[in-house]
């Protein structure tokens, strides 16, 4: 099974709010704060059995409530396969369909440039970049901002 603990690669693309490294009591805090949680709105990948990432969804609230903001990782041992450009296709459809959703949007950080590729193939538009909005172990980083939107009304 991949486990992320030994991967500081992915960790330095992701949010502060996951932890670094990772350890089994994450894990454990994850699973009890997402299984069977409503709405359901983090998705396992899987490739042969093994976790190899996850996707999830942050829904937007009062009047940003027809977007949601989607993020995902996928562990190391996994990468130039296709997986992350097939999990973001496929979570995309399922938001699409689950929800109301007009747009769903992700922010990588602008050195990224594999999860922009990602994002790409997957049918997202660059829509912008965010100029020194994110700091990650000091270092103050762009983002872009990609936006998938729903096709037809």
């Amino acid at each position: 099974m991949a486990r992320l603990a030994d991967n500081a690669n992915v960790w330095l693309q992701l949010r502060d709010a996951f932890p670094h490294p990772y350890k089994l009591e994450d894990a454990r805090r994850f699973l009890d704060s997402h299984v069977g949680a409503v709405p359901e709105t983090v998705l396992a990948i899987e490739v042969d059995g093994d976790f190899a990432g996850s996707v999830g969804l942050k829904l937007g609230m009062d009047v940003e409530r027809i977007s949601a903001e989607i993020g995902y990782w996928v562990a190391e041992p996994f990468w130039g396969r296709g997986i992350g450009t097939a999990a973001l296709v496929a979570a995309t459809d399922w938001a699409f369909g689950q929800w109301p959703l007009t747009r769903i949007f992700a922010v990588p950080f602008a050195r990224n440039a594999a999860s922009c590729r990602v994002l790409e193939k997957a049918g997202y538009v660059l829509e912008g970049r965010m100029v020194r909005s994110a700091v990650k172990q000091g270092e103050v980083l762009d983002q872009l901002l990609y936006a998938a939107y729903r096709r037809g009304p």
